[in-house]
């Protein structure tokens, strides 16, 4: 996030500059100044919606090819490409870019020389450079934290579980070991099915557990995790509703947004006051196992609920 927040406060101290110096130079064209307006406005729209990019990014190119010394605002916009865009098409993007800050140069220098092609073509391969080994270690972090998660879910269940039907046989109590192996294959196969992506679509998943299910926005494609965990999140809420709540409706609503996904789990029930849940309750397990794996995909959880006044569970993910 530093590195995502440093770009953007680059890029408005970039545009800022090119500004002041076009006017130092060149005095307060109004063409020129409304295009890097129009950039510093739809600049965020880009950050937060990937459709908005190739907008910002024309906007530049006009703005460099009237005022080249606009061309320094490159860097951000590079870096912006390679974080939305898949690489087969934010590479050819980039040496756009990097094309037309060559001619910005080559236009704002009095001769030529080859540092005018050599430097934006090395800054951008740094940049690209930079990117790509900041991705690779998250990618590796992002590794080694499922390994200590399925460690500790290991742990605490598989070799636990296994701990105990030893220590029972070794006691003689027989039937109690083979009551503790049939609770351990319970957690195995759950175990099994938090790994295993959704069979069919996510809202087929969701009809098949509630039947009151309503989707808006139009659907569109959702990681496999993003998919998963909502899915263990409405199976989760659905099993609250059903030990504590006494309800007699369940409803889902899945909302496809333009940067992120909402699902909302509602109930009619007896509700609770989420303030009082303690974790030694099975319902405060139930939230903060929600909570948990939200919060592993960057996402939000609130619970909604008064005693009378049944239960609305929402959760946020964001889609990149």
């Amino acid at each position: 996030m530093w590195l995502h927040r440093a770009m953007h406060a680059g890029f408005y101290v970039l545009l800022t500059a090119s500004a002041a110096r076009y006017v130092a130079y060149h005095g307060a064209d109004l063409v020129v100044l409304g295009l890097a307006l129009a950039l510093a406005v739809f600049y965020p729209a880009s950050v937060r919606w990937t459709r908005a990019l190739p907008v910002v990014l024309a906007v530049w190119l006009v703005l460099v090819w009237l005022a080249p010394s606009f061309g320094w605002c490159a860097i951000p916009l590079f870096f912006q490409c390679l974080r939305q865009l898949k690489p087969r098409v934010a590479l050819p993007i980039a040496a756009v870019l990097t094309a037309a800050v060559v001619l910005a140069q080559i236009r704002l220098a009095a001769t030529f020389d080859w540092s005018l092609v050599l430097g934006p073509v090395g800054v951008a391969v740094l940049t690209a450079a930079v990117f790509f080994d900041r991705a690779r270690l998250l990618h590796e972090a992002g590794v080694l934290e499922e390994r200590q998660r399925l460690a500790r879910e290991i742990h605490d269940t598989l070799a636990q579980g296994f701990s105990s039907i030893n220590l029972l046989l070794s006691l003689g109590e027989s039937e109690r070991a083979a009551e503790v192996a049939r609770e351990n294959l319970g957690e195995a196969r759950r175990f099994v099915r938090d790994l295993s992506p959704i069979q069919g679509t996510l809202i087929d998943a969701l009809h098949r557990l509630v039947p009151h299910v309503e989707v808006d926005g139009d659907p569109y494609a959702l990681s496999v995790q993003t998919e998963v965990a909502l899915l263990r999140v409405a199976q989760g809420a659905v099993a609250n509703v059903a030990e504590h709540a006494g309800a007699n409706r369940v409803a889902i609503t899945l909302s496809y947004l333009g940067d992120a996904v909402t699902m909302d789990v509602v109930d009619d029930g007896r509700g609770f006051d989420p303030s009082a849940v303690q974790t030694e309750d099975g319902r405060g397990y139930g939230l903060a196992s929600i909570r948990g794996r939200i919060a592993e995909l960057g996402g939000t959880v609130s619970v909604e609920s008064a005693p009378g006044e049944g239960t609305a569970v929402a959760v946020t993910v964001p889609t990149p």
